[in-house]
């Protein structure tokens, strides 16, 4: 008797799921955060928190060099990118020494616009962020305090020599016998 012993398979092939969870989690370690969708939220999460949890056992004391080529191997058997395994060996998993599991954040969004699938956010839960800077300081710091609003006003559009789109419509060669008439 089979109970309780059944994977999500997201209505997709066991190689397209596999392949889209491990582009997924070369996302989410790469940008540390990805939005998709609700079910793939969580289908995706007990996945990464295994492989920071096998990112840190290279952390702990004790161990050898065989079980951290190993440790390596199996992360690499998901993430293809060299410099993704990287950053997950040396910089994600110092961060959760001290945590033991839920390193995942899943937060719920709105409805997709599109096909109203419901969305989420995973990010990790100590990510680094950095403060943007609004574009009008960025703005303000470029100009160092010029006023451009004078040279602007002199500025004449400059002919490229391709015909416009709207110049090629037989209705704006129309607009402009009226406005000949006017005149």
């Amino acid at each position: 008797m089979k109970k309780g012993n059944t994977t999500k398979k997201l209505n997709r092939l066991h190689s397209h799921r596999k392949a889209m969870a491990n582009n997924m989690l070369t996302s989410l370690f790469e940008h540390e955060q990805i939005v998709t969708t609700r079910a793939k939220a969580k289908y995706i999460r007990p996945i990464a928190e295994k492989m920071i949890t096998r990112a840190k056992k290279n952390l702990a004391e004790g161990v050898t060099s065989e079980q951290i080529l190993h440790n390596k191997r199996e992360v690499m058997k998901s993430i293809k990118d060299r410099d993704i395994v990287v950053k997950l060996f040396s910089d994600i998993a110092p961060r959760f020494v001290t945590r033991n599991g839920g390193y995942l954040r899943i937060v719920h969004l709105g409805e997709r616009n599109s096909d109203a699938a419901s969305m989420a956010i995973v990010e990790l839960v100590d990510r680094r962020t950095e403060r943007k800077t609004p574009r009008k300081l960025l703005r303000a710091e470029a100009d160092h305090g010029h006023d451009h609003s004078s040279h602007s006003e002199g500025r004449e559009k400059k002919s490229t020599g391709v015909p416009n789109r709207r110049e090629e419509k037989w209705y704006h060669k129309f607009k402009l016998g009226k406005k000949e008439d006017q005149e």
